[in-house]
Parts: C-alpha cells; structure tokens; sequence
C-alpha cells in the first residue's frame, strides 16, 4: 500500500520564531501519527528552524522552490545541494502560484525534477488546470501535459473551492494511467499522488478515503497547528 504524504505549503507565512512555536505545538500532537508522512514545508528563511526542529521525530521538512542549476549568478535563487545540505528532503515544484506569478513553464519545472532528484531530494510535482479549462473539457488534455508526481487542480487553489472526491479521485486516475503508459505499470502503482485544493479538517477524510489519493498539499490550513494535525489524523483511517 502507498503510506499517505500530508504536505504543509505555508508560502510566505510565518517568521523563524513562528515557525519554532508552530512546530513546538504540532509536533506532540503527531508523535504517534507513524501512518501518514508529515512534510512541512515552510518559506527558505525557516528551513534552517524547521531542520532543527523536527530532529528526533519522524516529521520531515521540505523546500517551496528550488533552482535548476548547481551555482552561479543566479540572485535570489537556492540550489538542490543547498536544501541537502541545510537537511531538506522534499521541495514543491510547479504549484500554480510559481506559474501564475513568475512565470514558471513546464520546461523549467521539468529542468528543478531533474536536478531535484540527482540530489535526492523527493519532488512535490504540482500539476493540474485551471478552472477555465475543466469548464472547456480540457482536464485530461492539461493534466497529461504537466503529467509527473502529483495532482494540483489549480482551479481550486486560494478560490476557497474544492473539487468533489469524486472530481479529484478522477482526476488522479488520468494522472496514474498516464504514468503507466509513458513508464510502466509498476512505478505507476508506486506512484504517490496529492490532492492539493482548499483541503480543510472538514474534507480532508472524503479526499482521503477516494482510492486514487495517496495525500494531501496543505495550504491555508496547514498554518494552524491543530488544523493540521486533524487533517493528518483524517489521513489514518483512508
């Protein structure tokens, strides 16, 4: 069976010492959550806060972007060698507000999975389309473009809308039968995709409980410490 991945996207909240007090409330309360894998992914400036933090325990801290090249001038920018080597195991790559505000393209999403995984680093894939393209049909035609490790139905994300379990389960069966015919049916299968819009405490069971959703990319809700851990232990019993 495929362990549940809960992921924490705070964008741009929360200060270092938010981040230690958030992490000071969350952790007790999924010290025995061993069934589901917690990611908190927090902005570059708490990376180091965040590391230090879960040491000990089995939550884990990802990165929200990343750069494709190893060094160079690049301002503003942080490399894969460089979340190693603050301690990072996952890094978010393509949400829809990378895309939307700055630009991002399926190629250069394309160019941070390849160096993401020469470095080891778990890809948090986000694909998915926007509301005007379900109400055109052209769901399946978008999501097998951006086709990799995880579902984001963009049309959901800071709308406050969330897809249907039903709506979503389906979506992430076009993402796992596309996987299958470009690598085969077994990586497929290995396959863990996230459901990622407007996930609350109050839905996050009937998302979970659809057989095709392995997880959850938590936005909004994901900053209150209490929210998450409901949304984790919903996670439990799917």
């Amino acid at each position: 069976m495929r362990k549940i991945l809960i992921a924490a996207n705070w964008k741009m909240y929360k200060t270092p010492t938010e981040a230690q007090s958030f992490l000071h409330t969350f952790l007790p309360l999924v010290k025995d959550q061993t069934q589901s894998e917690i990611v908190i992914c927090p902005p570059a400036v708490d990376l180091p806060t965040a590391v230090h933090a879960v040491k000990g325990t089995e939550v884990l801290v990802g990165a929200q972007n990343m750069y494709f090249a190893e060094e160079g001038a690049f301002t503003g920018e942080i490399s894969a060698s460089m979340l190693v080597a603050l301690g990072v195991s996952h890094v978010i790559l393509g949400h829809s507000e990378r895309r939307q505000y700055f630009a991002e393209t399926d190629d250069d999403v394309n160019r941070k999975l390849i160096a993401a995984l020469k470095h080891h680093l778990v890809p948090i894939v986000c694909i998915g389309e926007n509301e005007e393209q379900r109400e055109r049909g052209l769901t399946e035609e978008v999501v097998c473009r951006q086709i990799s490790r995880a579902i984001h139905p963009i049309w959901a994300i800071g709308t406050g809308k969330t897809a249907s379990p039903a709506i979503a389960a389906e979506a992430h069966l076009i993402v796992r039968s596309e996987v299958a015919r470009l690598v085969g049916r077994p990586l497929a299968d290995a396959l863990r995709i996230l459901y990622g819009g407007s996930v609350k405490p109050e839905n996050a069971g009937a998302l979970l409980n659809q057989p095709e959703i392995d997880g959850a990319l938590v936005g909004g809700a994901s900053l209150d410490p209490h929210s998450l851990t409901a949304i984790v232990k919903a996670g439990v019993g799917a």
